[in-house]
This record gives C-alpha cells, structure tokens and sequence, in this order.
C-alpha cells in the first residue's frame, strides 16, 4: 500500500488513543502495556505504519465459532507456530476493521462478525529479525490489539500461501498446546481464555 495516496486522516490516532484510554486492564501485564502504548502515541507521529521500525501498532482476532467451543487459528509460517489471525495497521486507525480484514483474508472466510467492539486484549509482543519477501526486516516489537470474533465453522476456509501453510478450528482447551510460542501462549492465549471465562463468553470447563 502506499500510504501517500491515503488521506492523511487515515493516519490520525485520535480513534485509537480513546479507545485504549476507555480499556481496563485485565492484569499488570495489560496495565504496563497499556501505558506503554499510549506513551508511544504520544512520543511519535508513525506508530500505525510500519515507517515506524522499532515498533508498530497491529491488530490481531480470536476467531470463535457460534457455539463458542472452538477458535480458528493459522500455522504462521515466519513464527512456526499455530496461531491468532492478525496484521499491521498499515496506516489505518479502525483496528477492529484492520483485525476482521485480517481475519478473512488469512482464513478465506468471509462472515465474521465482532462479539464486541471494543478491544479485549493488549499486549506488545516481540518480532525477532526475519526474511520477509527477499527483504530482512529488522527485529521489533509489535503493540498489538485484540479483538474477540465470531465465524460459521461449516464456512469454506483455505490458507493464505504467502503467510500461513495451515488452517484449522481448535477446541479452546486446546489452543495453548498447539502453538510452540511460551511466552505467547502464557502471557497471551491463557490470558484471553481466562478471560472470556470470567466473562461468560466461553464456558468454564
């Protein structure tokens, strides 16, 4: 995308520093990201592109099925791991719109709706340094948004072939196993999964 050609209001951040304002916090974790975040946007202009080199704002989804009992998720093909759907804001301050554009098109599916709209989840995950379309990109973190989905498990879904090489709904007991990220399953999946079992939104079992 070339960001010259997006009206600069694309690029403002006030959408995005209100809604993580409004966010409470789940745990320590959240409250230091949190901060963290918003310190970014206040300190620098390019935190939703990726001119930004250090770090970026991206937005990620739990993808439930409508039985709630399941979550979709990819085989990333730069982690090596099953995991969450997601991409860079590239430029554009909607993260719930960049979190289901995200979703469809690294899952092929193309219903999904939010369970909310407000964001469920916070946290700056580290990118070490990788190869990306002959091109090596420098390690980085990632200021990262979650957003909580919901898809027809009976739709037709096919892998992305630049980005995942697999495409599978797990049962929610199982999302932690699968990926082969501690720190992203400890500090992330287990977190979200608490959380939606306080919430309701999943059963606790």
């Amino acid at each position: 995308m070339n960001l010259n050609e997006e009206p600069f209001e694309r690029i403002h951040t006030d959408k995005l520093k209100e809604n993580l304002e409004k966010f409470v916090p789940y745990n320590e974790q959240e409250e230091t990201d949190k901060r963290i975040m918003l310190k970014y946007l206040k300190d620098f202009d390019d935190v939703l592109t990726r001119q930004n080199e250090y770090g970026h704002f991206t937005s990620s989804a739990f993808i439930l099925n409508k039985e709630r009992t399941k979550l979709l998720m990819i085989y990333h093909k730069i982690y090596n791991s099953w995991a969450w759907t997601g991409g860079h804001s590239d430029g554009d301050n909607d993260l719930l719109h960049v979190a289901m554009k995200e979703a469809k098109e690294e899952t092929g599916i193309k219903n999904v709706r939010p369970i909310s709209e407000d964001i469920y989840s916070i946290e700056i995950v580290t990118v070490d340094g990788h190869e990306k379309r002959g091109k090596y990109v420098g390690s980085h973190v990632h200021l990262n948004v979650t957003y909580l989905l919901e898809a027809d498990e009976n739709e037709e879904i096919h892998i992305k072939e630049d980005e995942n090489s697999g495409i599978k709904w797990f049962p929610i007991n199982e999302v932690v196993k699968v990926s082969s990220k501690p720190w992203v399953c400890d500090r992330v999946y287990t977190k979200i999964i608490d959380k939606m079992k306080r919430d309701g939104i999943v059963k606790n079992n």
